[in-house]
């Protein structure tokens, strides 16, 4: 028998990595962590516990990946850079903004390391924010790195490929100009756009009860349970009658969110006060973390690091990695050389010329 051929596996530097979630999708398809950054503790800590000892706790403004030379050369660059400056629930002060600027931190990554390809994660409010002027720059800036990059941007619908969760998120897929290596999203795998149904709530928490980690049941007044109790599967607090003693409103619309388990979860968020945690159905409680884990494709055997509010902020913060192991699949034939080389420069030039929208219809277009 001859030898069983060795499977390249694709290096990655990950910046503004959270607790891994981008990351473990593609770590799901065989690529390795080469070099890794964060600055929140916690985040850090659970990175370690899960994909070891490569991550640097370090303010990426402090670390310039031009002379640093602990940072590993790689094939790809991947992180989403922070989005409370292009996010639709506040102002929208985007690039002008203390933190929008930080997606240049990304760029300058690119910039240094020149990765066959890159992936950057961010929320859909960044398509609207500062009258499209924000993504416009963003995608330009990716673009004119030398040698040039081939930028598609795509909002996707995570429940769409296998997520049981509703969750929208922007990817820009940046492939590297000379490598002739022609990128297209990969097309849906659940829901209305596939022949598949999706991966609802109820099938997600199934025998969830049952992980030991990160399955603590959250203290609730009784006051929070029996205003569930009011509220029927998939309901809010609008649905508490008006006329009764425990009334609220004017609130946003995941407060008192519960679930409704034959369809995918609403969006899983990172933080706020009382109401917004996610709540069970049939029994009137918060979600645990675990089955806030679940619902974001995050495996049993992913551990959380820190107490009960760090690891909910860190698992509502994660990309969901189900969500982009396709993405990762569809990038694995760049690495290994299996693929047909063509000419990008006329589809580089073309979308160079094309508005923001038009370039999102083009990629979309190719999908079908």
């Amino acid at each position: 028998m001859g030898k069983k051929k060795k499977i390249y596996s694709p290096k990655i530097v990950s910046i503004f990595s959270g607790c891994g979630g981008l990351d473990l999708g593609f770590h799901q398809e065989g690529y390795s962590m080469a070099w890794a950054n964060d600055f929140e503790e916690w985040a850090v800590e659970t990175f370690k516990a899960n994909f070891g000892d490569v991550i640097l706790k370090k303010d990426i403004t402090e670390i310039d990946p031009y002379t640093d030379k602990s940072i590993p050369d790689c094939d790809l660059v991947l992180g989403g850079f922070p989005c409370q400056d292009f996010s639709i629930t506040w102002k929208q002060p985007g690039l002008n903004g203390k933190r929008g600027g930080l997606f240049r931190h990304f760029a300058e990554f690119v910039d240094a390391k020149k990765p066959k390809a890159f992936v950057a994660e961010n929320v859909k409010g960044l398509l609207t924010a500062n009258d499209g002027k924000a993504i416009d720059t963003i995608v330009r800036d990716f673009e004119s790195i030398v040698p040039g990059y081939v930028v598609k941007p795509h909002l996707y619908n995570f429940a769409d490929y296998g997520v049981p969760q509703f969750r929208e998120r922007i990817l820009f897929v940046g492939v590297r100009i000379d490598t002739g290596f022609r990128f297209i999203h990969p097309k849906p795998t659940h829901g209305p756009k596939a022949n598949k149904p999706y991966f609802t709530a109820g099938e997600a928490l199934q025998g969830v009860e049952s992980v030991p980690y990160n399955n603590e049941l959250i203290n609730i007044k009784e006051k929070t349970r029996k205003l569930l109790e009011l509220i029927p599967e998939g309901g809010n607090f609008s649905d508490i009658p008006k006329g009764h003693p425990l009334y609220v409103k004017g609130m946003i619309s995941h407060v008192y969110r519960r679930l409704k388990l034959d369809e995918p979860a609403k969006t899983i968020i990172a933080a706020g006060g009382g109401g917004t945690w996610g709540y069970h159905y049939p029994e009137p409680r918060p979600l645990t973390n675990r089955e806030r884990a679940r619902l974001q494709s995050f495996p049993d055997d992913f551990v959380f690091k820190g107490s009960v509010s760090e690891v909910r902020r860190q698992i509502g913060n994660a990309v969901p990695p189900q969500g982009v192991r396709l993405v990762a699949r569809r990038l694995l034939p760049l690495f290994t050389g299996d693929y047909k080389v063509v000419d990008l420069m006329p589809d580089y030039e073309q979308m160079k010329r094309m508005t923001i929208k038009e370039r999102l219809d083009y990629v979309t277009s190719e999908m079908n």
